[in-house]
């Protein structure tokens, strides 16, 4: 049984995240695939949800389950820099540019030395990747293929391949990574069992 402090953290999360959105209950039943009713009793705090309801409540507002039943955050957090997660591979060094972790996203900032490159991992089939240099002169290899990006330029590419950023140059770049994996299915999960 769901506490009621628990339920209202739920009721008041849910509410937030739906107004955010600009949606009304209505759009929200159907988007997650829940009875009017059910969503309706979601936000008043009178449910009793059972993880799947809480779990298709988080998929169509496209939160983590974590996000549903934690304390509401402050409107407004301040992250000074350094305080985001890097980690640095030979001359590159990536941070986490968001504090939250996105569904299926991930946003990178990459400062590349010079001289310096960083192999991507391939990720989940069907992934779309994209790369956009801020300063200085990357290289992506990719499909057998190579872009000279300058500041401003983007290259959009299926993630799911191997690919390499690179600065062969002798001044410092910096580029920013956007990946937007595709979620394993059950079925592609299989399919990967298979290969190894």
């Amino acid at each position: 049984m769901m506490s009621q402090e628990l339920a209202a953290r739920v009721a008041g999360n849910l509410r937030q995240l739906r107004q955010a959105r600009g949606l009304t209950q209505q759009e929200m039943a159907r988007l997650s695939g829940l009875p009017r009713a059910t969503w309706s009793n979601l936000e008043s705090g009178g449910a009793n949800p059972t993880l799947t309801v809480l779990h298709r409540a988080a998929l169509s507002l496209q939160v983590s389950i974590e996000e549903l039943i934690s304390p509401p955050r402050a409107t407004v957090q301040f992250y000074p820099r350094g305080t985001l997660p890097s980690r640095r591979r030979g001359g590159v060094v990536i941070r986490k540019l968001l504090p939250d972790l996105l569904p299926s996203m991930e946003i990178e900032r990459l400062e590349l030395a010079p001289g310096s490159r960083l192999i991507g991992v391939p990720h989940t089939p069907g992934t779309r990747e994209y790369l956009t240099c801020e300063s200085g002169v990357m290289v992506l290899s990719a499909a057998k293929e190579q872009w000279k990006l300058k500041g401003g330029d983007v290259v959009a590419f299926s993630g799911d391949q191997r690919h390499t950023y690179m600065n062969p140059f002798e001044e410092p770049a910096v580029g920013y990574s956007v990946v937007i994996l595709t979620p394993l299915t059950p079925t592609s999960r299989v399919e990967s069992d298979a290969g190894q």
